[in-house]
Parts: structure tokens; C-alpha cells; sequence
């Protein structure tokens, strides 16, 4: 199994400030997140004066408007990308039109995230498996025959992808996390799978981990009061920088497999913990041993076996042995 990949998404966290961005950055490698993630909207390809708002939080007139404040230039996100980068981490983009594609593409991406409501949009597809790189798809909206479709689409390009399991809902309750998708995913389609959160729960992420989700990605905010449209559904810095921990100790363990064939390692501790046979009264010589004549202590090795009691069963004391006394077959008759 590979490492865990950790992807902290920024999205519109940054309400349209290069500054706010950078500062999100800075802060999330203090977190030891692989990658940081943004959305690019380019108001004009993707959307109209008609989309209404999922949520109602900000002053913009219209979701049109909304994405024209949240907008970057091309040098910007190349700054932006370079500073990720300067930080060692991966620079991460989900573009929502063909024109975004075209900028990340003079940005530089090494791989696209799709986000839940592109699944479907082939046209889009189609220009991200013309770049011949990988992409990420998150299922948060698809059912299983809407994903199988694009399955074969993008296998049918030969596109290397990989799927998150995802609940488009903010934030997401328990009952809706959906972790049994994760390995229903990966037995139907042979592919990386991951999850992508909106619990605003650490507990999550670990859980998906566990499961053996190979890449996590999760909303981070500065402040989950915040107006932001994702922030009741996102992960405040100090939660993350426990989520990047819990997550790194499981990647090691499931990465490090244990063969339960092979004790070895504990036979020192087994001669400490492991007990003995001894007898729980004083009994005279010739007395036939009986289970209640039994008690067992430690350490191993200072008597019989506390696994072989069975064998001293019905035996006669070959001499009297004091109460609490180890019992050896040397004091058993044949």
C-alpha cells in the first residue's frame, strides 16, 4: 500500500484575497498536509447571472458575481502554485471549465481534481484527458451507474484516475459518510480509491484511513464560524495538524503488516506474563490432584504449563506439597 496522500482544500476559503491564500498555505504546511487544493472559477465559461446560491452568505448580487470576486489572474495562481511548492507541497486545483483547464495548464499541474458535479460533464472530461495527465474524481453526487459510465469513458481515453468516496452534504452526519463505498469501490472498479470529507470531524478521515482509503481530502478553515460557503463543513489548523498525525501513524501500520505466525519477538514476555501450575491448599502425599486443587502463576517456566492442567488431572502427589507451592511433574506419579 502507498502512503496516504493528505489533501487540505482551500476552495473559496481565501474570499478572493492573494494575501488570505498565502497565509493558507503558510499555515497548512505547518501541518504536514502533501497537498493544498483550490477551485478556479472563471465566472464567464462556467456560469450566468441565472445559477442561484446553494447557501445564501455573502453580498454578492448572484453566484455569477460570487465567482467573479473569487477569480485570480494567471500569474497569481502561478505565485500561488510556486509558494506551494516552495513548501513542499503539492499545488492541487479542481477546474470548473475548459478555460480553467487551459490556465492550470499554463500554471503547471501535475494532476486534476474533478469535483462531485463534473462527473458527469464529459465535455470536461474530454479536455483533461487530452492534457494526458491523471486526474482525481470525487463521486459525491454519482450513483454507481453514473460512475460506471465515466469509468469507461476515461479508461477508454486511457486516463489514470482515481475515486473518492464523497457525501455532498454540509456538513455531512455520520449516517451519511458512506465509509462502506470505500471498499465497494474498490472492488468494483481496480482503481486507487479515497474520501473526501465534509464532516468537519477528524474522527472521519481517520475512520477512511483505517478503512484503507489511499488519498484524504478535507475542507480547512481558519475559523469554522467564518461565512464561507464550505466552513461549517471543513477542519479548523490545530484539528488538522491531529487528523496529518493519526493519518501518518495508520499509513505506517498499514504499511507495516504484522505475521501473527511468528512470536518470536515476544518470548521474553511470554517467561514474565505466561503462569505456571501451582496448588491453592497444602496436600498430603498420595492425594489424587483434583481441577480445584489448581491456581496458576507467574512466571512460566517454575512449573507445569498452566496449558497442560489437564494433564495433571487425576495424577497422585508422589510426596506433600505446601499450599501455593509450583507443581512439577517430577512431584506426579506416571
Amino acid at each position: 500500500m502507498k502512503d496516504i496522500l493528505i489533501i487540505a482544500e482551500i476552495a473559496q476559503a481565501h474570499e478572493g484575497s492573494l494575501e488570505l491564500a498565502f497565509k493558507y498555505i503558510d499555515e497548512l504546511a505547518k501541518t504536514g498536509v502533501d497537498a493544498v487544493k483550490f477551485q478556479v472559477h472563471i465566472a464567464e465559461a462556467e456560469s450566468s447571472i441565472h445559477e442561484p446560491f446553494r447557501i445564501k452568505f455573502s453580498i454578492d448580487k448572484s453566484r455569477y458575481d460570487y465567482w467573479k470576486r473569487m477569480q485570480f489572474s494567471l500569474e497569481e495562481w502561478k505565485s500561488l502554485k510556486e509558494r506551494c511548492e516552495q513548501l513542499n507541497m503539492e499545488f492541487l486545483a479542481s477546474p470548473f471549465s475548459n478555460a480553467a483547464v487551459d490556465l492550470l495548464e499554463e500554471v503547471g499541474v501535475k494532476q486534476y481534481k474533478i469535483g462531485s458535479g463534473e462527473v458527469t460533464n464529459f465535455l470536461l472530461l474530454e479536455k483533461i484527458a487530452n492534457t494526458g495527465k491523471p486526474l482525481i474524481l470525487s463521486s459525491g453526487m454519482s450513483s454507481y451507474s453514473e460512475l460506471d459510465e465515466t469509468v469507461k469513458f476515461l479508461q477508454e481515453r486511457n486516463v489514470d484516475f482515481s475515486i473518492l468516496q464523497c457525501t455532498t452534504s454540509y456538513p455531512t452526519v455520520p449516517e451519511n459518510y458512506g465509509l462502506n463505498v470505500i471498499s465497494e469501490m474498490r472492488n468494483r472498479y481496480s482503481v486507487t480509491i479515497g474520501y473526501s470529507d465534509h464532516s468537519a470531524k477528524i474522527e472521519t478521515c481517520i475512520a477512511a484511513a483505517a478503512l484503507g482509503a489511499e488519498i484524504l481530502e478535507f475542507h480547512a478553515v481558519f475559523d469554522r464560524n467564518s461565512k464561507g460557503p464550505d466552513a461549517s463543513s471543513s477542519l479548523e489548523i490545530e484539528e488538522i495538524k491531529t487528523l496529518v498525525s493519526a493519518v501518518k501513524s495508520i499509513s505506517l501500520a498499514l504499511n507495516s503488516p504484522i505475521d501473527k505466525g511468528d512470536n518470536s519477538r515476544f518470548l521474553e514476555l511470554k517467561n514474565i506474563f505466561e503462569k505456571s501450575l501451582s496448588v491453592n491448599k497444602d496436600l498430603p502425599a498420595d492425594h489424587i490432584i483434583k481441577y480445584e486443587d489448581l491456581e496458576a502463576k507467574k512466571p512460566k517456566g517454575f512449573g507445569i504449563d498452566a496449558s497442560k492442567f489437564k494433564k495433571v488431572i487425576g495424577k497422585k502427589l508422589t510426596k506433600s506439597i505446601e499450599q501455593w507451592s509450583f507443581l512439577n511433574f517430577t512431584d506426579l506419579e506416571e
